[in-house]
């Protein structure tokens, strides 16, 4: 038995694997600094670099060692490639069966000439036809089971090094992430301290001296807008937008956490009230927490269902009230409470009372309906039973994100 070697290559060797992985980082580079001024200065980096992930991830080889098959044709073998055991002329050929393995695989043929971090000295040859790893073995002595052995070895070796080789790869791919916001990160830094914008406006929100302890968090208190320069191109050039700190949010999502809880708790006391009355109470507790700016007032009311906090005559934050009506009512709620918002990096809340008897239900319904709202970007994390908070764009412009986080509280009597 003798391998019929005809366009073949060593599998996994021709290529260096680290080589590979560099160049990978180059253009993600190279595509970053390769983009407009204005681009990086308003782009939207999340969407941006989820982009990039998707654009610079390579995907690993699958290689469907249990679909191997086998096909066998008579061809013509030259003396010179016979076994010296064997009696010909040199010069002449004689007709052997050829048996041709099919390894089918799934991903991009050139993974197949890559040297992983690991890799093996003896590599096997092999050719590629469409989806299908090929390799041939010469039947000169009829012996089936030292072919299968010999087919089972090189497919053992084959699905070995794929395995080094995707262990590289997904480290790579893991890390795209990270290696796509630091070089966007400081490419906007240059661009900003070039514009001379290393500040933004700020609100200054600050904990209250006298803030009842009732639902009082203990993280330090810091100021609701920090110098984050949120630049946006304007016919005069570029001018910072404020935003809401992201640690005073998370510090608003808390408390009104907390007394949608105590809510939970006293069903019979607050089941059935007005959204405009529990609304009102949300305030009370969360008025006190904070101190506003100059006007002296920090949380307003607008509407009978609305809380605001805002800034130079514009939302910065946006807290919507409402019993829960249903999926449409629900979605309807999120576009109404978008429609408040303009700025980039704004923050918002849906508060949602639930008066039915089955609570899950309501839940999954919450969980699969967001993520068909025409303005949702991602999901980012679920805190407790009950909460998530989401990614959301203003409308008509996907590059000014907003947080948005949706809390639903049980007050079935």
């Amino acid at each position: 038995m003798n391998r019929f070697r005809g366009r073949e290559f060593p599998a996994f060797s021709e290529h260096d694997g680290f080589a590979v992985v560099e160049g990978q980082k180059q253009k993600i580079a190279a595509d970053i600094n390769g983009q407009a001024d204005n681009y990086i200065l308003n782009v939207n980096k999340a969407e941006y670099v989820a982009h990039l992930v998707s654009t610079y991830t390579i995907n690993p080889l699958e290689i469907h060692a249990d679909q191997l098959s086998v096909s066998t044709e008579e061809r013509l073998i030259p003396a010179e490639m016979h076994p010296h055991s064997f009696y010909v002329h040199a010069g002449k050929s004689y007709p052997k069966d050829v048996l041709t393995f099919h390894l089918p695989f799934t991903g991009q043929a050139e993974l197949l000439k890559v040297r992983a971090s690991t890799f093996s000295m003896s590599a096997p040859r092999i050719s590629v036809k469409g989806q299908e790893i090929i390799f041939e073995f010469i039947n000169f002595n009829m012996d089936a089971q030292s072919i299968k052995r010999e087919a089972d070895s090189r497919v053992a070796q084959l699905v070995s090094q794929n395995a080094h080789l995707t262990r590289d790869l997904t480290a790579f791919n893991g890390s795209i992430e990270q290696i796509a916001n630091q070089v966007f990160d400081a490419r906007k830094s240059h661009l900003l301290k070039k514009g001379n914008l290393l500040s933004a406006l700020g609100v200054p929100i600050r904990k209250s001296d006298n803030a009842p302890t009732t639902f009082a968090v203990t993280a330090k208190r810091t100021p609701a807008i920090q110098a984050k320069p949120k630049p946006v191109v304007t016919e005069k050039g570029y001018k910072p937008e404020p935003a809401l700190d992201n640690s005073i949010y998370q510090q608003i999502l808390k408390i009104t956490h907390d007394v949608g809880k105590q809510f939970e708790r006293l069903p019979s006391t607050y089941a059935g009230k007005e959204e405009e009355h529990l609304r009102d109470h949300f305030l009370l507790i969360l008025e006190p927490n904070f101190e506003g700016s100059a006007t002296g007032e920090t949380f307003n009311k607008s509407g009978k269902t609305d809380i605001l906090l805002r800034h130079d005559g514009s939302n910065i934050f946006v807290g919507e009230l409402k019993y829960w009506r249903g999926k449409k009512g629900y979605l309807d709620t999120i576009t109404q409470l978008l429609s408040y918002l303009t700025w980039r990096d704004s923050k918002a809340a849906v508060i949602v009372f639930v008066p039915n008897k089955e609570f899950t239900s309501v839940l999954s319904t919450i969980e699969q309906a967001t993520t068909e709202h025409s303005n949702y970007l991602g999901f980012v994390s679920k805190p407790e039973l009950g909460w998530y908070q989401y990614r959301f764009h203003v409308n008509g412009d996907r590059n000014r994100e907003v947080q948005l986080a949706v809390q639903a509280f049980h007050l079935s009597v």
